[in-house]
């Protein structure tokens, strides 16, 4: 399959990467373009062989399979510049989360879907959200699945859980970064301990965090209480936890998704399906 992808800001650099150190496609079946040429002549530095096009119509057309990685309200005048490349045994897929499914639909007479990345499919590791169109076709969902395979755990879902699906993916690394940077300097303030061993410290912690959940040995609750041992260090920090985080993350889903709504808002008038 010849690959397309529009776009090459970050989540389109990660993704055309993770494609490629998966070894999911050759270097050569994969097309690139970006408005600021410069950001895909980059990536072809590292990897020779990928093809860079002038434009997202040239990309189309060398594509069967194309993703648009592109902000939300220039989605629709990309589907408009490529429309006279496509046909009805190409696919489109957009990585946006404000766009639905069925907004593509009304403006795509071929096979489409939505796939949200995670910058942790750059480790060829994480989830990849995926929704398919009403009228995909069988061997596309296939193809699709296979391809994310390589990279993620794709994981289908419905149209109304996307907004909080696309924090805890996508939005997580950045959250729980936040966290732990903010872990290490309270370490530094508070403590003996200097910035550089406070972050090897915290960053190989979260790796085994990382490494305990994959293969299983605990939950969350279940490691929880490993480590909180009655009596001990590690309750004493769990009751400050209790204390001072409150209604935080509950205000986090409330202004992602308030600021998903005006997201939606600004792109629904492109699209005749609502």
């Amino acid at each position: 399959m010849n690959i397309g992808i529009i776009g090459t800001g970050n989540m389109g650099r990660i993704l055309t990467e993770a494609l490629l150190d998966s070894k999911a496609v050759s270097p050569s079946s994969i097309t690139i373009t970006n408005r600021t040429i410069a950001k895909s002549l980059e990536i072809k530095k590292a990897y020779p062989d990928i093809n860079v096009a002038r434009d997202a119509l040239t990309t189309a057309k060398m594509s069967s399979l194309i993703f648009v990685c592109v902000k939300p309200h220039d989605v629709y005048e990309v589907i408009q510049t490529i429309q006279p490349s496509l046909n009805r045994d190409k696919c489109v897929i957009s990585i946006t989360s404000p766009i639905a499914v069925n907004q593509l639909e009304s403006v795509l007479y071929c096979s489409s879907a939505r796939v949200i990345p995670s910058i942790t499919n750059r480790a060829l590791a994480g989830v990849s959200l995926v929704t398919y169109g009403d009228h995909c076709s069988k061997e596309w969902r296939e193809s699709i699945q296979w391809l994310f395979e390589q990279i993620s755990v794709p994981t289908i879902i419905e149209e109304n859980i996307t907004r909080v699906a696309s924090d805890i993916v996508s939005c997580g690394p950045a959250f729980f970064s936040y966290l732990t940077q903010r872990f290490i300097d309270a370490a530094v303030k508070e403590t003996k301990i200097d910035n550089d061993t406070a972050t090897k410290l915290a960053s190989e912690m979260l790796i085994g965090l990382g490494e305990l959940l994959r293969q299983g040995h605990y939950t969350l609750p279940t490691l929880q209480e490993k480590v909180c041992v009655k009596g001990g260090v590690t309750g004493e920090g769990i009751k400050i936890l209790e204390k001072e985080l409150g209604d935080m993350f509950e205000h986090l889903f409330q202004a992602t998704h308030s600021k998903f709504t005006e997201d939606i808002n600004l792109v629904k008038t492109q699209y005749t399906t609502i």
